[in-house]
């Protein structure tokens, strides 16, 4: 792969997820809804935990950088949709649960939500997915590794 083609490629996964945030804002905004707060809802609706998980765990699973994660759970907490509970093991960290009311903000945006995701990948095949996941997985892969090439 040349140069120029690697830095298209780069600056079209940019442009794309670019793409992807201002139209998830115009999905989630008549619910009140930012998309990293959607995240949050879908990452803890769909956790094995009853228990919840912690922010740390949260941080690690959510498209945000960590440092946001204190004031994200802030507001969607004082919104009524999160609560913080007492880690029964480790009284340094909270565990971060819906409450009814998110579980019901979840259930009712994430079907309209998955429409618009089938809607998106609705030309795509089977193995276009699957391609394209593994390149995906390949390009964060080496977005993690890189060493600054010296002068």
């Amino acid at each position: 792969m040349t140069p120029t083609t690697s830095l298209e490629l780069i600056a079209d996964v940019l442009s794309t997820a670019d793409t992807f945030l201002r139209e998830g804002q115009r999905l989630f905004k008549p619910h009140g809804l930012t998309v990293a707060q959607y995240n949050v809802l879908n990452v803890l609706a769909l956790a094995e935990s009853a228990a919840g998980l912690s922010q740390r765990e949260l941080g690690d699973e959510l498209v945000v950088d960590r440092s946001n994660v204190t004031g994200l759970i802030d507001r969607m907490t004082r919104a009524g949709w999160v609560r913080r509970a007492d880690d029964p093991e480790d009284r340094r960290i909270y565990r971060v649960q819906l409450t009814p009311d998110g579980r019901r903000l979840w259930e009712k945006v994430s079907p309209r939500y998955a429409a618009v995701v089938g809607q998106v990948t609705r030309s795509l095949t089977d193995r276009q997915v699957r391609d394209t996941l593994i390149v995906l997985g390949q390009l964060k892969a080496g977005a993690t590794t890189w060493k600054l090439p010296r002068e």
